[in-house]
């Protein structure tokens, strides 16, 4: 059966495109309806009718950041509540089947292969039609799971925006949230927030109850006249103090940060909402309003607070949701891990990991080194989330692929298939200059020009760890590097003081002044502060290196 599956695995990976296309598609908003014909007719070779999706009573959580951690809120309060939950989520952090999860497990080896040979299979005596790209035909699948394996109900996360994603082929949800909007996707989303705001509303459905989090005033007028254009009623959840009671009431998160508040107040709300229109129990109880001051004026009404079931409570308190504001101890080390790759969300990292951090030092650990550990892919504003995470005072600023191991090139953004390491380096060292020419303007200090970024890969010997050009006049003042690998990272950063990774050979290091002046200081510090952060793929791959029991 393993053979099965590593053979699954290589064919999925043919399916992998270029998003070029479908951004010019997303962009088109006249063509969702060509879209989801397209879909229907892939669903249809499959033996599967858009008709048949109604039995999986779904609810559809669409946005740009928290939409992954509401529906792990969601689905540990229903499974909670005593449910067979299916969840189907991107991107993955260690394996493809973590994306179609049942109970909150992801589905075995044995299931993976059955099922995506039966669509695959299905597809291939259609050939002469195309084969759907790699996230459509995982949703298919996906589908084709939760059906065969009788789950009461599934968690449908979008892929990307909304009005065009292969999700949206469902037509009768039960309930339907959107999460925090921010900038992302712009290719295929457009250039605003309103723009975006315009995808997401897209998954609203005529007579389907809505929710979604308190919003800037564009983005919520816009999903407020896709409602009323849809025909369907949207509320914005309250604050998460107002499910508590005055007295004896405090809901505790499983998932760390205040950016994830507004989250378990839209799980809460869709789990309700569901409970309510499934005639199941365990909804929790109407409760008095608390009389406050109205602080803003809302273009939407407000949802009504109620008091949480115990299976609420505990499914909040229960949630976890790995690289998601997550912190790993290693004795002297402290790894803080986060996905952020939006503005929003790498300003709520910011805020977390200075609190958490700060936390830390005031225990009187003695000398304390932090190091960043940074990527970012795709379409992202770099730049901005550099500035945004300066305030942080890093020591050493560590830039590298999401390539987990330097030897066969092994991609840890397991979703692009079409990078090339060549690529993904160059990106690091742009980064790279970016941080330093960040650094020389708070600092005002001169240094040395930096040298083209061709020069640096080129003038780098093959194999070697650091890609930074070997140079002692090469800015002499900015504690930054740039490694080929997550691993190497990792090695430098704990200088073998992580007993899950080996150290980084000094010989490898000794031209470079600012590596081996930051060995002997990593070495000496009482503890090490590690932030890893602007990918998921980076995140992913750092926690497999960090601790292999995470990925069974």
């Amino acid at each position: 059966m393993e053979t099965h599956f590593e053979d699954a695995i290589r064919a999925l990976g043919t399916l992998q495109r270029h998003d070029s296309y479908l951004d010019q598609l997303a962009r088109q908003r006249g063509d969702a309806q060509e879209q989801m014909k397209v879909i229907k007719t892939l669903l249809e070779r499959t033996g599967l009718a858009v008709e048949d999706l109604d039995q999986l009573n779904i609810i559809h959580v669409t946005g740009t950041k928290g939409k992954g951690s509401t529906c792990a809120f969601a689905e540990q309060i229903l499974r909670n509540c005593g449910l067979k939950t299916g969840f189907f989520s991107s991107p993955h952090l260690f394996d493809i089947r973590e994306r179609i999860r049942i109970n909150g497990q992801p589905i075995s080896k044995e299931l993976f292969s059955k099922y995506f040979w039966q669509v695959y299979n299905r597809l291939e005596e259609t050939k002469e039609d195309s084969m759907p790209n790699f996230f459509r035909f995982l949703n298919i699948m996906a589908f084709r799971v939760f059906l065969q394996e009788k789950v009461d109900l599934v968690l449908l996360e979008v892929g990307r925006g909304g009005e065009f994603d292969c999700t949206n082929i469902i037509r009768n949800p039960i309930v339907c949230g959107v999460s925090t909007l921010d900038i992302d996707h712009t290719a295929a989303l457009g250039d605003t927030i309103e723009d975006i705001a315009w995808h997401k509303g897209g998954i609203f459905k005529p007579g389907v109850p809505a929710f979604t989090v308190k919003q800037p005033d564009g983005p919520l007028q816009v999903l407020k006249g896709r409602a009323q254009e849809i025909g369907c009623a949207l509320l914005i959840c309250p604050d998460l103090e107002d499910y508590e009671e005055e007295e004896g009431l405090s809901l505790h998160l499983g998932l760390a940060g205040d950016h994830q508040r507004s989250n378990a107040s839209l799980a809460l709300q869709l789990a309700h909402t569901w409970l309510q229109r499934r005639g199941r129990p365990g909804f929790g109880e109407p409760k008095v309003p608390i009389q406050r001051l109205p602080l803003t004026k809302w273009p939407l009404p407000l949802a009504s607070a109620f008091r949480p079931s115990l299976p609420m409570v505990n499914g909040l308190q229960d949630t976890s949701w790995l690289g998601r504001a997550q912190v790993l101890q290693r004795g002297p080390i402290s790894y803080y891990i986060d996905g952020a790759h939006t503005s929003k969300s790498v300003k709520a990292c910011v805020r977390w990991f200075q609190q958490v951090a700060l936390n830390e030092e005031k225990s009187g650990m003695g000398s304390v080194v932090r190091v960043l550990v940074f990527n970012a892919s795709g379409d992202r504003d770099t730049t901005g989330f550099l500035k945004l995470l300066q305030p942080c005072h890093f020591d050493y600023a560590v830039f590298c692929p999401n390539i987990r191991e330097v030897s066969g090139v092994e991609l840890a953004d397991q979703q692009n298939f079409n990078v090339t390491p060549e690529n993904v380096l160059i990106r690091c060292l742009e980064n790279q200059e970016t941080w330093n020419m960040l650094m020389q303007e708070r600092s005002c200090d001169p240094w040395a020009p930096s040298l083209p970024v061709d020069t640096l890969i080129k003038d780098s010997p093959r194999g070697s760890p650091l890609l930074l050009a070997p140079s002692a006049d090469y800015l002499l003042n900015c504690n930054s590097l740039v490694f080929p690998c997550i691993s190497h990272a990792l090695q430098w950063a704990t200088q073998g003081r992580d007993p899950n990774l080996p150290s980084m050979d000094s010989n490898l290091l000794h031209q470079n002044p600012v590596a081996s002046s930051g060995s002997v200081l990593l070495r000496e510090a009482a503890h090490i502060q590690i932030l890893i952060t602007g990918s998921l793929y980076l995140v992913g791959g750092a926690l497999k290196l960090l601790d292999q029991s995470l990925t069974q």
